[in-house]
C-alpha cells in the first residue's frame, strides 16, 4: 500500500519540477486517488509535498539553465525583478499566497524566482499555504464529484485545462520576453526577443 502513496508523490513531484506549465498536480493525486482508492488526507499531504519538493528542485536547477540559453542581459532583467518583489516584504507574500490559490500554473512563479536566485525560504512557506489549501479543495471535490478515473482523464483535455495551459505559457512568455526594467523603471512596455543565446 506505501508504494500507491510513492506514487503519488512521484507524480506531483514530477508534474511539479518541469520548467514549462503542465497539468496541475493535483490531477494526478485525483487520479491516483480514485484509481487505488487511497485515503484522500494522506494523497493531499503526499501529494503537496511532492509538489512543494518538485517546485524546490525546480528553482535550484533553473538559474543553471538560465544562464545557458538566455543572454546575461535577460537573466539580470529576471533578477532585478525578484530584488523588486524582496523590497515588497509582506506583500508579496500575499501575492504568492494568493497567486497559489488560483487555479493558474505556479511554474511562471518559480521560474522567476529560480533565475531570480531568490532564496526558496522566501517563497515556499506561502506557496505551501496556499498548494495545500487550493489542493484539498480541488482533491476532496474531484472525489465527491467524479464517479470513476474516466472522466478525470476527460477533465484533463477540458476547456478548463487548456485555458489554464494557455495562460501559463502566456505568463512564462511575459516573463521572459518583457523588459522589466523598463516596465518598472521607466514605466514602459517593451518586448525584447533577443533573450536566448
Amino acid at each position: 500500500m506505501l508504494w500507491k502513496y510513492l506514487l503519488v508523490f512521484l507524480g506531483a513531484f514530477f508534474f511539479d519540477v518541469v520548467p514549462f506549465p503542465f497539468p496541475p498536480a493535483f490531477t494526478i493525486m485525483v487520479f491516483l486517488q480514485i484509481a487505488f482508492d487511497l485515503n484522500i488526507w494522506w494523497v493531499i499531504v503526499v501529494g503537496v509535498v511532492g509538489s512543494v519538493f518538485g517546485r524546490y528542485i525546480l528553482t535550484l536547477y533553473i538559474p543553471f539553465l538560465a544562464e545557458k540559453i538566455f543572454k546575461t542581459s535577460k537573466n539580470e532583467d529576471v533578477q532585478f525583478l525578484g530584488k523588486k518583489m524582496k523590497e515588497n516584504g509582506w506583500k508579496s507574500q500575499l501575492v504568492i499566497l494568493a497567486y497559489s490559490l488560483l487555479p493558474l500554473p505556479t511554474t511562471p512563479l518559480f521560474l522567476a524566482a529560480g533565475m531570480a536566485k531568490i532564496n526558496t525560504l522566501y517563497i515556499i512557506p506561502a506557496f505551501l499555504v496556499g498548494k495545500f489549501i487550493s489542493d484539498t479543495f480541488a482533491v476532496y471535490l474531484s472525489k465527491c464529484a467524479t464517479e470513476n478515473a474516466g472522466s478525470i482523464v476527460e477533465e484533463g483535455f477540458s476547456w478548463k485545462t487548456i485555458l489554464s495551459l494557455i495562460l501559463g505559457l502566456f505568463l512564462v512568455f511575459g516573463l521572459f520576453f518583457i523588459d522589466w526594467r523598463s516596465l518598472i523603471q521607466k514605466k514602459e512596455f517593451r518586448l525584447n526577443f533577443g533573450v536566448w543565446k
